[in-house]
């Protein structure tokens, strides 16, 4: 992280930041860029990655997508969330922000609206397999860029030794896994825009963990934006016509996931630099291998025998549309501010919710509405505390 003072730890909403937020479903960074979206982060995610991160579904893959990063010195002072967002800047991959934000939203919203579709109207429900392939495509598609595009040229400024792989990068890939299956899980019996709704803690989360290992001190003005954040989400959940105590708490843990992991990050990758895609070439194939072993005791072999009746032409292009996302997370966080981030986000939710209701008839109620409204209030709030 910069020197420079900023906002406060706020991954740009992800949902998988694009983490890295949110992730979207599946979809590492994929919320706006976690931390560099939310990253990878603000995201971003992936590991650096929501975003929003994601978001992939996170993050991010989303779920999210909000995966959403240049961090920790005089972290005593501030921790910023989305790591890299400052130093993308200087990036050489940028575009014009008229020209990747419609992108950004367009594949942040595609990748959780297409897993709930596969997950509820395909009748294909494993987030296990969903997420191990999507990181698995992720983890090939980095390295096909590494060798035929100069996207991963982050990389060449990165020493990766062993001792950082297995003390750094394996335990925050272990966090995000986490993150990854327990989000999946929430959208096979919550509806989209509950689960929005309940992404918009994730900055109180964040908050509150930071203060727990004194990365982050809880000053007035913090605390009044955390009451305000939580009392929409509470109102949101509240109003919440077809709640399901099940989904509900994975989605709850999801997030405490997916915030420890992007605090992690600040205390483990000390003064490493990744983008959403460098991030996502680490933490797509340990994540992958941490998510399939979990296959053989839960989802079995019958992802494997449903994977014809859905159609390779399907399965290719949901993977195609995640990792579309990290891509998009790239060039997102090079062309636009933290603030402007935070807004797309804030849209992008609005419309994913909108979206929920018209594709999938999921009620919302005006007790929603109105906790919603409050929550993003505080999170836009959250973003400009400190400016």
């Amino acid at each position: 992280m910069s020197g420079k003072k900023g906002s406060p730890l706020l991954p740009s909403h992800n949902g998988g930041s694009p983490r890295a937020s949110g992730s979207p479903l599946s979809s590492p960074g994929v919320y706006p860029p976690h931390g560099q979206g939310s990253e990878p982060m603000r995201r971003t995610g992936s590991g650096g990655s929501r975003s929003d991160k994601g978001d992939y579904f996170g993050s991010s893959s989303g779920n999210d997508m909000e995966k959403h990063h240049g961090l920790y010195e005089g972290v005593k002072q501030q921790v910023e969330i989305t790591p890299n967002l400052s130093e993308q800047k200087t990036n050489k991959k940028t575009m014009s922000p008229a020209f990747i934000i419609p992108i950004w939203i367009a594949l942040s919203s595609a990748v959780i609206l297409y897993n709930k579709y596969l997950y509820s109207n395909l009748n294909y429900p494993y987030p296990i397999f969903i997420t191990s392939y999507h990181l698995g495509c992720a983890a090939l598609g980095t390295r096909i860029l590494r060798a035929t595009t100069n996207l991963m040229d982050g990389l060449d400024k990165i020493e990766m030794t062993r001792e950082l792989y297995l003390k750094s990068i394996l335990p925050i890939g272990v966090l995000f896994s986490g993150s990854l299956i327990l989000s999946n899980t929430a959208y096979l019996t919550l509806s989209v825009s509950f689960i929005q709704m309940l992404k918009a803690f994730t900055p109180v989360a964040i908050l509150l963990i930071s203060a727990i290992f004194k990365l982050q001190v809880l000053t007035s003005r913090l605390v009044m934006i955390v009451l305000l954040i939580s009392t929409g989400c509470a109102l949101a959940a509240y109003g919440e016509l077809h709640f399901q105590m099940f989904g509900f708490l994975c989605q709850v843990s999801a997030v405490a996931f997916e915030s420890s992991r992007l605090v992690m990050i600040q205390i483990l990758l000390q003064g490493l630099k990744m983008d959403p895609l460098c991030s996502l070439h680490y933490y797509a194939p340990v994540c992958a291998i941490i998510n399939a072993c979990f296959l053989p005791f839960t989802e079995g072999l019958a992802p494997f025998r449903e994977y014809m009746r859905i159609g390779p032409l399907i399965m290719i292009s949901n993977a195609a549309v995640a990792f579309g996302l990290n891509v998009a997370a790239v060039f997102l966080i090079g062309a636009a501010g933290g603030l402007v981030l935070t807004l797309a986000g804030v849209f992008k939710d609005i419309l994913l919710i909108s979206s929920s209701v018209i594709f999938f008839g999921s009620p919302i109620t005006s007790i929603q509405i109105f906790g919603y409204s409050l929550a993003l209030g505080g999170m836009v709030a959250y973003k400009t505390a400190s400016k």
